[in-house]
């Protein structure tokens, strides 16, 4: 889609790298890898054959220097909800990314991020200037022409990154398989990607969409970002509720939190089956963000509860390890059951947890109810976060009269979990430690 071969430059100066994250992830140093930061420039078309612009937006680029590399490059479509560029899925994914050896960028795709705009969902004390505005120094020569380039923006940045030319980003790796991922306003995109856009590029070898909605996202504006409020109220691209095209040529792995079947996101009426080149897992206990995403800051969004402490991101490095095989011609990712919902509702268990669903230790050897609904009343950013209710301590003592039988059960739904395929071996220990004490 670009019209003309994208260049790199290396971007200094300034504050640093501008990339909202809680945690920072794997020590990369450590790892053999590196971080570096690069603005991404060239002249693009919104879709193939359609009106060209200009473009200079900024990628970010993690990958293996002493270590060994498996051929994968990674890219993320950076979440701009907040107004300024995040990677969510770096969060979930960076201990897998680095131990598999896959090369990772997050792209500044849309307009937002870039220019500045205002917030999708917003958190006292975030600011909402885009890269540009919040450090002129660094970023002082970006150019995001509107979100009607966004997707080709993309393309350009990957397949650009993917052909690593002497002095790129990724030079010295030689790149043989490009996975897409997003997370939540991203997943959208690339919803839209997957049905109006990968057919006519064949950019990806297989997409991993996390945290989707009910529509996919209708192209974007000229010289502004998507409203993507005013689009979901328009029914999206086509209108109304749109599932994944059933004419997949690549696989697409979607993976939904609990939260994100019913109320603010509403997928529910896009829900589908599994087919050929699809699968859809949807994460009982978990919410649309948790406290992997909101760490120490918890207190800082004001929530009635304590929010979300499922297990998704567990699941997620799970399901990018099976895309990932799956894109390289191996066994297609396992199938999953769908969450039991009933006349609007979540079916739930006998202390309240959904039924139905990818299960994971803390749902199965409960010792809180941990829902993807935050309590009535809650403001947006909380109805995202969930909550975790512990149970009374005579319900709770009454499934497990000892700990050291709630430790049985935790540690056989760990496996079971494993062997099902929706949590990775590697991730065991980790997993097992964060067994609950009482």
């Amino acid at each position: 889609m670009s019209t003309t071969p994208v260049s790199f430059l290396t971007l200094s100066g300034g504050a640093g790298v501008a990339l909202t994250a809680v945690h920072p992830g794997p020590d990369l140093a450590a790892a053999g890898w590196a971080e570096t930061e690069h603005a991404a420039s060239g002249t693009v078309q919104a879709l193939p054959g359609e009106a060209e612009a200009p473009f200079a937006t900024r990628v970010v680029v993690r990958r293996p220097v002493d270590a060994s590399f498996s051929g994968t490059l990674v890219v993320e479509w950076l979440n701009v909800s907040s107004g300024s560029d995040a990677a969510p899925d770096w969060t979930y994914l960076g201990e897998e990314l680095v131990r598999r050896g896959h090369a990772w960028a997050g792209v500044s795709a849309q307009h937002v991020g870039v220019e500045g705009g205002g917030a999708l969902v917003a958190v006292a004390g975030a600011g909402v200037q885009g890269l540009k505005g919040s450090d002129p120094e660094r970023y002082g020569d970006l150019h995001h022409p509107g979100d009607a380039w966004a997707h080709g923006i993309f393309t350009a940045v990957a397949r650009a990154l993917a052909d690593a030319r002497p002095g790129d980003p990724l030079e010295g790796l030689e790149v043989d398989k490009v996975l897409a991922i997003g997370e939540s306003q991203s997943a959208y995109l690339l919803t839209t990607y997957v049905n109006q856009v990968q057919p006519r590029t064949r950019a990806f070898d297989g997409f991993l969409i996390h945290s989707r909605g009910d529509i996919a996202a209708p192209l974007g504006p000229v010289g502004a970002g998507i409203d993507l409020t005013a689009a979901r109220a328009a029914g999206g691209a086509s209108g109304g509720a749109e599932p994944i095209t059933d004419d997949l040529e690549v696989p697409v792995l979607v993976v939904q939190a609990e939260g994100d079947l019913l109320g603010r996101l509403n997928y529910l009426p896009a829900r589908q089956p599994d087919g050929p080149l699809l699968r859809v897992w949807e994460v009982a206990g978990s919410a649309h963000a948790d406290l992997v995403q909101i760490g120490e800051f918890e207190s800082f969004l004001g929530c009635p509860d304590p929010v979300n402490r499922g297990q998704q991101t567990y699941v997620v490095r799970a399901a990018l390890r099976h895309l990932e095989a799956w894109a390289r011609g191996g066994a297609a990712a396992p199938s999953a059951e769908p969450i039991e919902v009933a006349e609007g509702a979540f079916v739930l268990d006998e202390v309240g947890n959904a039924r139905g669903g990818v299960r994971t230790p803390v749902v199965d050897a409960p010792v809180e109810v941990l829902s993807g609904v935050a309590s009535p009343g809650a403001s947006v950013i909380c109805e995202l976060f969930g909550r975790t209710v512990a149970l009374p301590p005579e319900v709770r003592d009454r499934l497990w009269p000892t700990h050291e039988d709630y430790l049985a059960a935790y540690t056989a739904a760990t496996d079971a979990a494993i062997a099902a395929g929706f949590v990775l071996p590697e991730d065991r220990d980790a997993v097992l430690a964060e067994a609950r004490t009482f």
